[in-house]
């Protein structure tokens, strides 16, 4: 008879990333929540791995390396993120751009 392993601290802080981890909207088959779940059970869970989770979930990278306005609003177009951001946001909504203004370029 085989016995139940009780999870480990490391198993119960990479679960909690997973659960708090928030769903992509745009790939409801493909979702970060359920590899960081499959490793939580993965018997060679480092604390490396539960530490790079909690970077990304906690935006840590960006926090230590902010992009500079020159890069967030380039010269040549400097709408274009903002732009970008708003399309996923609204496409997230349902929201689609009228045919027209695909068509003419407008924003």
């Amino acid at each position: 008879m085989a016995s139940v392993k009780a999870p480990t601290k490391l198993a119960k802080q990479m679960s909690g990333i997973a659960a708090s981890w928030t769903r992509d909207p745009f790939r409801p088959n493909i979702q970060l929540q359920t590899l960081l779940q499959s490793l939580a059970t993965h018997p060679r869970l480092t604390p490396q791995a539960v530490q790079a989770a909690r970077a990304l979930q906690d935006n840590e990278m960006y926090k230590q390396y902010p992009l500079s306005k020159k890069t967030l609003q380039p010269a040549s177009t400097p709408h274009h993120y903002d732009r970008l951001v708003e399309g996923f946001e609204k496409s997230a909504q349902g929201i689609g751009r009228p045919w027209w203004k695909i068509f003419f370029g407008i924003w």
